[in-house]
């Protein structure tokens, strides 16, 4: 198969290749429904040493630089409470935390989640958080940008491989909230 984006030597539907993603982001894709099938999703393998975002594009087709996105786990705070979120911009944006995020979650103060934060409450790696497979009683802001494009490239959950997903699927996704100007 080959990949909808990019120059991947290895390609799959991700239903195909379960054995490859986390524990959360496998029950995901086992439990996928809705308008786009699961078979739309793909697994792609990649190196993690060239996870960096330039030598990643180089690598793999400067194209994707426009068209990955990347998931970000967000602490909401107000009072004593404390909100988790998951957020999804493309790659070339910076996620609006004190601004859209704050206000979305209802908080004073909205921060990255610490990494043994994110790690330990999603059961995905660091640097492979994808929205696919978040707990579903979390909020997922999704930027309209996301959304709004043909095939995004997101972590697989792992740091090793990512997923090639329709735009539109993450509007789709339990707590999904799209919102316009998420990532600026």
């Amino acid at each position: 198969m080959r990949a909808p984006i990019g120059n991947f030597d290895h390609a799959a539907p991700a239903p195909d290749r379960l054995d490859l993603l986390v524990a959360p982001v496998a029950a995901a894709v086992r439990a996928w429904h809705g308008d786009i099938p699961a078979e739309q999703l793909v697994y792609v393998d990649t190196d993690p040493d060239i996870a960096d975002t330039a030598v990643f594009v180089e690598h793999y087709g400067r194209e994707l630089l426009e068209q990955s996105a990347n998931c970000v786990i967000v602490a909401g705070k107000r009072g004593g409470e404390s909100t988790l979120a998951g957020c999804l911009v493309l790659s070339h944006t910076r996620l609006d935390v004190n601004g859209a995020v704050r206000r979305q979650l209802g908080s004073r103060k909205a921060s990255f989640a610490s990494m043994d934060t994110a790690t330990g409450a999603t059961g995905m790696e660091y640097g492979g958080i994808t929205p696919i497979g978040l707990p579903a009683d979390w909020p997922l802001l999704v930027d309209s940008a996301v959304v709004d494009t043909e095939w995004v490239l997101v972590g697989s959950g792992r740091r090793r491989g990512k997923l090639i997903v329709p735009g539109k699927a993450f509007a789709a996704l339990p707590g999904a909230v799209v919102i316009e100007g998420l990532g600026i």
